[in-house]
Formats: structure tokens, sequence, C-alpha cells
């Protein structure tokens, strides 16, 4: 059973920094895309970023570019995303998400190009 789960959200003073955790479980976690997304009250569901299955392709939505960074550790089928200089406007869910297809190919930003998400974890920016 695929199991996605994140951790690290929480209350945050705008400039403040958090890092989200994916722990994974039930795939082959090194061959699989990933992917965050997140979603604010009364708005659609936005991707934030995608890492490849090794790592060395990483990108992001404009809104986050300079200010989150995506890694992985395939050792340890952890995903991860560094949340600096953070806005009010960051304030969302945040969730993590498998890549429907494994190793490469175009597809990453969208909702349907991933297969399995996780809970989300509250990401509040307020002073």
């Amino acid at each position: 059973e695929v199991r996605l789960l994140e951790s690290g959200g929480g209350l945050v003073q705008p400039g403040g920094s958090l890092r989200l955790s994916c722990a994974t479980s039930g795939f082959t976690f090194s061959t699989y895309g990933m992917g965050w997304f997140r979603q604010a009250p009364g708005k659609e569901r936005e991707w934030v970023s995608y890492i490849g299955w090794s790592g060395s392709t990483t990108v992001y939505a404009d809104s986050v570019k300079g200010r989150f960074t995506i890694s992985r550790d395939n050792a340890k089928n952890t995903l991860y995303l560094q949340l600096n200089s953070l806005k009010t406007e960051d304030t969302a869910m945040y969730y993590c998400a498998k890549r429907a297809s494994p190793l490469g190919g175009s597809g990453y930003t969208r909702s349907q190009d991933f297969n399995y998400w996780g809970q989300g974890t509250q990401v509040t920016v307020s002073s």
C-alpha cells in the first residue's frame, strides 16, 4: 500500500522558515518523481514544486522560486520542502504527491500527473 505522510507544518511569522517532510512507503521511491502542491482556503490546489526521481531535476512555480527548495533522500524514502522568506500568501495546506509514471518524461505540474497524495500539513504565515 502506497503511503505518503507529511509533517513539519506550523505557524510562523512573515520572513520565517519551515521545513516540510514527506515520509513515503509502499513503492520504490527512488524511481518516481515527486511533487509538492498547496491549497489555500477558497482557492484551487496549486502546484508548488517538482523533483525528478534522481534529484537532478528540480522545478518551481514562479511564486516560490528563490524562496523554496525541494530535495529528496532516496535512502530514507523521504521528500523535503524547505520554505524560506515566508509570506502571508504562502498560508495553505501543503501536500506531497507521487508522480504516476516512473523515471523521466514530461508532465509534472498538473494534479493528474500524480496518483497518490498525502493528507497534508498546514502552513500558516501570520504576525
